[in-house]
């Protein structure tokens, strides 16, 4: 069965691994027969969230930015996929502003069932990415019937294209073939 996959590439480096990883992903989902859209924060008007907690009576953040368009992107998937270079052993911070400005998303008919996580990094340790996977899951925790589906990690990446002889790319194409 087809499903509609939102793929949010939070990396604002061009070229970025994260960013590769999260295109290997899309080909495996796409060759699978799956809908998807990527959407790349590079570029995007996203303000931080002001708390104001009107997206919960309005259905939709009274900031008007790019941050809508992404959060109905959010809403119309059944698979979200998140893609984050790790900075200081946490998600990006742009990530970070994103999750928070989907606020409204708590009170709209989301269709999403399950959420990934890749994330690239400098380090290598298997440790590294669990800052990221814990914000991450404190996000799926909020949304009934939601999974925290798995989490692919790729480190020993640095430098844009870093990531183009890494065996991370290949499970990524395959995580998004298995979606």
């Amino acid at each position: 069965m087809s499903k509609k996959i939102c793929i949010v590439s939070t990396s604002l480096r061009a070229n970025s691994n994260s960013a590769r990883l999260a295109s290997a992903f899309a080909e495996g989902a796409r060759a699978a027969g799956h809908d998807v859209q990527v959407v790349s924060l590079a570029g995007k008007n996203i303000a931080f969230c002001r708390g104001c907690l009107a997206c919960q009576k309005i259905g939709r953040c009274v900031i008007n930015d790019d941050a809508n368009a992404i959060t109905d992107a959010l809403e119309q998937a059944d698979v979200v996929v998140w893609a984050t270079p790790i900075y200081y052993y946490e998600m990006s911070g742009q990530m970070k502003t994103m999750i928070d400005r989907a606020n409204s998303l708590y009170c709209r008919p989301y269709r999403f069932g399950k959420v990934y996580l890749l994330a690239t990094a400098t380090e290598d340790e298997l440790y590294v990415p669990e800052g990221a996977q814990k914000g991450v899951q404190g996000w799926v925790d909020c949304f009934e019937g939601v999974q925290f589906a798995d989490t692919l990690f790729v480190g020993g990446v640095t430098a844009p294209g870093d990531i183009e002889d890494n065996e991370g790319l290949a499970k990524a194409y395959l995580l998004g073939q298995n979606v």
